[in-house]
């Protein structure tokens, strides 16, 4: 009988620990860059190369920066709230064009409508890997410091910028 309760006291364990774990946002990674200095960014814009986006000229404004491909369906299914977003709230919008085509880039933007006040060209995505992006889409909301403040990875929702992301800007502003 003891031989049996050994065994079974670790099972116990290992479930308690796995319900622990499937009741977690798999949504939620954690970013070790939260409340920390945003990465430089001093990339060419995808409209226009010969001007840059800079992290340095944002300092002053509370703004959300999009990381976004061509090649990302999931960044197709949020274009439509991004569309709603930039025309209100008062948030700017960059984008990151993350290891992508710049023409198909534009080709993209082009068809599917352009949300961004401008998008960086990370041909390479050593930006990218800075903001320690996972995958694309995530967005980041960086406030008046230039410190990044909230991480979401995957396509917003009207429902999460409602809840999540604009009281997040709201509290910066």
């Amino acid at each position: 009988m003891m031989r049996f309760k050994l065994p079974f006291a670790i099972f116990i364990v290992l479930a308690v620990l796995l319900a622990l774990g499937l009741r977690r946002d798999p949504k939620l990674l954690p970013s070790a860059l939260i409340d920390k200095p945003a990465p430089a960014i001093d990339l060419p814009l995808l409209h226009d190369p010969q001007q840059t986006l800079k992290t340095d000229a944002m300092r002053g404004q509370v703004w959300l920066l999009n990381v976004w491909a061509s090649w990302c369906a999931p960044c197709r299914e949020e274009l439509p709230v991004l569309m709603e977003l930039a025309g209100k709230d008062g948030v700017p919008l960059y984008g990151l064009n993350y290891k992508d085509k710049s023409d198909a880039a534009r080709t993209w933007l082009q068809r599917w409508g352009n949300p961004y006040r401008g998008s960086a060209v990370d041909l390479d995505g050593r930006i990218g890997i800075d903001f320690g992006v996972y995958g694309v889409p995530e967005t980041f909301v960086i406030d008046r410091a230039g410190r990044i403040r909230y991480k979401h990875s995957g396509p917003i929702t009207a429902e999460l910028w409602r809840e999540r992301l604009l009281p997040v800007v709201r509290s910066l502003q």
